[in-house]
């Protein structure tokens, strides 16, 4: 495609990495916006970017796409600086908000005739912030949600989505509102449970000291999340406080139903229950898709020792088999660990169960 001159503003995890992966697979010009001088100082160094600004309006009328990767909050004020630059051409504007309502509102209200704008959220990221911890991988096999207003032709999807082909992200177009509910469901309800999970632990301790020693395992899977930022978390209910909300209400009476449930000793409700969110969960739902999709996964014990772990890798990388996600379930000093798998596809999950299985090792596959 024709090169273009990209301007990312925000150059923290999410604009840093999309600014690695458009530089290291492309010919694309990347002016870098930021107002920590230290972070462009960072990007520059590192090549993660062709060119520095600190002139939001400056650099963006030399831009043929600008892409704000910033807080929601911010982002609406980037995008309403946007109206009164004179440009000289038309430009594709887009965002990186988990929340694409309010974003779109603010760019409804735009008044200049050569902003053509495309919501964007590419929904992957890591515990870690700033442009430090930025990838060029970290989108890779992510799911990247595009929400194009009527004055963005497809003509200019397509070439948004051709600058950020080299993300390798899987693109899929929304509406505002189904992507906040969904997004909603998925990650930002689940944040608010995982915090308060945590400061439910937090009041035990005051009776049980010994307690933080025991919440490892699930607990430690289940509440990961609570230790994302907090200010860009509260920004985020914030913008989606309406649905947040409403799934509050609707969680305050699921967990008055399983209440009484267990305090009447519904046995065989209780089982339902559980049975028939473990089916959801695990796509077994007589054929349907469930609530996760499906991955292909070998578990296999591993001694608790220096280099077990990569003995493993090296063994599916020789023969050429590469891995979706590792996990480690369980650790414990002096017993076997239980390690986690999982593969891309059903074939590369029997093929690597078979030469494990041939090296010595004990593995179960999940089916």
């Amino acid at each position: 495609m024709e090169k273009q001159l990209v301007l990312i503003a925000g150059l923290g995890l999410i604009g840093g990495s999309i600014a690695k992966a458009i530089k290291k697979q492309s010919e694309h010009y990347i002016i870098g916006f930021d107002i920590q001088k230290n972070t462009l100082g960072f990007a520059l160094d590192h090549n993660i970017i062709d060119e520095a600004s600190t002139n939001f309006e400056e650099a963006a009328l030399q831009a043929d796409i600008i892409i704000i990767s910033a807080p929601i909050s911010e982002t609406i004020q980037l995008i309403a600086k946007l109206d009164g630059l004179a440009f000289t051409k038309d430009v594709i504007v887009s965002d990186t908000a988990s929340v694409k309502s309010s974003i779109l509102i603010a760019a409804k209200e735009l008044t200049n005739q050569s902003i053509r704008f495309i919501g964007g959220h590419p929904m992957a990221g890591s515990h870690k912030k700033g442009i430090e911890a930025a990838k060029e991988h970290l989108f890779e096999n992510a799911i990247y949600v595009l929400s194009p207003l009527d004055n963005a032709t497809e003509e200019n999807v397509n070439t948004l989505r051709g600058v950020l082909a080299s993300t390798k992200s899987n693109f899929v177009v929304l509406q505002s509102e189904e992507h906040d509910e969904m997004t909603g469901v998925i990650s930002h309800f689940p944040h608010l449970i995982a915090s308060s999970l945590v400061h439910q632990a937090r009041k035990w301790e005051k009776k049980h000291a010994f307690l933080p020693k025991l919440a490892a395992g699930g607990f430690r899977d289940i509440t990961r999340i609570a230790s994302s930022n907090p200010v860009m978390w509260q920004d985020i209910f914030y913008h989606n406080q309406s649905k947040m909300s409403a799934m509050l209400e609707d969680w305050i009476i699921e967990m008055e139903h399983l209440k009484k449930m267990i305090e009447e000793n519904e046995k065989e409700e209780v089982i339902t229950y559980l049975d028939s969110a473990k089916n959801y969960r695990d796509g077994l739902n007589e054929g349907e898709r469930g609530a996760i999709p499906a991955f292909y996964d070998v578990y296999v014990d591993i001694a608790d020792q220096p280099g077990a772990i990569a003995e493993v890798a090296l063994i599916l990388a020789n023969a050429s088999l590469s891995i979706k996600n590792i996990e480690i379930l369980e650790v414990r000093e002096g017993i076997t660990g239980a390690l986690r798998l999982s593969f891309y596809t059903k074939e590369e999950q029997e093929a690597g169960q078979k030469v494990l299985r041939q090296r010595g090792f004990e593995t179960t596959m999940e089916v």
